[in-house]
């Protein structure tokens, strides 16, 4: 039993496939790809047992076959082929036959009876996103959520979409992010938390046209479905915190200033910044903004002063370089606005100008109390 598959088209859908799998598996056959032939269609699936993404490619086949193949062994082959056409020869002595042009390659395979059957998403709904716009949306939240195995619901990006808007939003309890899209809607309110990891694949293998996303989802697994790809994850059971309540709603001092000034300015600072805390200092008076950072235990400090357009109180405040950053980096416009309070509650980084009417994002950060 024979398929004929181009190498470049199964690499690139191997390295995708790969981003699934695990070090450590509790169950071996997840160490496998899992090949699912039928007749001139191959599909390809790796798995963890709570995210299991699949792909299809056209081969030259007559044959039906499901067999799991060693994932590390098999990617490490086809990395090192140049491009060419492929045969591989199924043999009864459980061992596929990969046949290049200048050799021929063995590797024990195992049943695919035995490989964990894909969740199947009963009584479910479904919208459909752009691509491109999915990918904003992940883009601009994700760097937000936390990693707390004690807070599992934070663990992900919480997706709120209505008939008259949509809402992502994203946090870890240090910081937050609130993501607002006017062209997504759905007729009836949707509410889930979709998982880290699946949204970091989607996020690298989501294409940049306009092409749409079918995510069909229920109380407890949601599925995408665009391109040549199925990706189906377990959602986070729970109820999300009420983050409209932790957003301050007067800030009085508000601070204008080029985005990519500042950004290499905090990272300037952070260098020198305690390797704990992360802690900056910004003093904000007139037209003026003073970013400052020491570590005491080495006596290193810094000191820069940027020009800003400020309308408020002046005011000294603390916050962990890393967040700060972070934000910066994940803001697609030339300025910023920076809304505060005083030195112990949150602040506001939003674009002053965004490219799509149709979107519009809210970042939070606590503060660092100054000593």
């Amino acid at each position: 039993m024979k398929f004929i598959v181009s190498s470049s088209e199964l690499l690139k859908n191997l390295q995708v496939l790969s981003s699934i799998l695990n070090t450590n598996n509790t169950l071996p056959i997840l160490d496998n790809f899992l090949f699912d032939i039928d007749q001139n269609n191959l599909n390809i699936t790796s798995s963890d047992l709570e995210t299991t993404l699949s792909s299809n490619i056209n081969v030259e086949s007559t044959i039906t076959s499901k067999i799991a193949i060693p994932a590390k062994l098999l990617l490490d082959i086809i990395r090192n082929l140049p491009s060419q056409p492929l045969t591989f020869s199924i043999n009864d002595n459980n061992t596929i036959e990969i046949n290049s042009n200048n050799g021929k390659y063995a590797i024990a395979y195992m049943s695919g009876d035995e490989y964990p059957k894909a969740i199947v998403v009963e009584d479910s709904s479904n919208i459909n996103i752009e691509s491109n716009i999915l990918q904003n949306i992940i883009s601009s939240t994700i760097f937000a959520s936390g990693n707390d195995d004690l807070r599992p619901v934070m663990s992900g990006v919480f997706f709120q979409i209505n008939s008259e808007k949509s809402c992502f939003v994203a946090t870890d309890a240090h910081k937050l992010v609130k993501y607002t899209r006017n062209d997504v809607k759905s007729s009836s309110p949707l509410e889930f938390i979709v998982p880290n990891k699946p949204l970091n694949v989607l996020k690298n293998i989501l294409d940049d046209n306009k092409s749409s996303v079918k995510i069909d989802y229920n109380t407890s697994n949601a599925i995408f479905k665009f391109s040549n790809y199925k990706l189906v994850c377990r959602l986070i059971e729970g109820k999300y915190p009420n983050y409209d309540a932790v957003i301050p709603k007067e800030n009085p001092n508000v601070l204008e200033i080029d985005r990519s000034q500042l950004l290499q300015a905090t990272k300037r600072a952070s260098i020198f910044s305690s390797k704990s805390t992360h802690q900056i200092k910004l003093e904000i008076k007139g037209n003026s903004i003073k970013i400052s950072a020491e570590d005491v235990d080495f006596n290193n400090k810094s000191e820069e002063v940027l020009n800003c357009t400020y309308n408020g109180d002046d005011i000294t405040i603390g916050f962990n370089s890393r967040f700060i950053n972070e934000m910066l980096n994940n803001l697609d416009t030339e300025s910023v606005r920076i809304e505060l309070s005083s030195p112990n509650r949150a602040g506001l980084i939003s674009p002053i100008y965004n490219e799509s009417k149709e979107e519009n994002i809210i970042m939070l950060v606590m503060p660092i109390m100054l000593s």
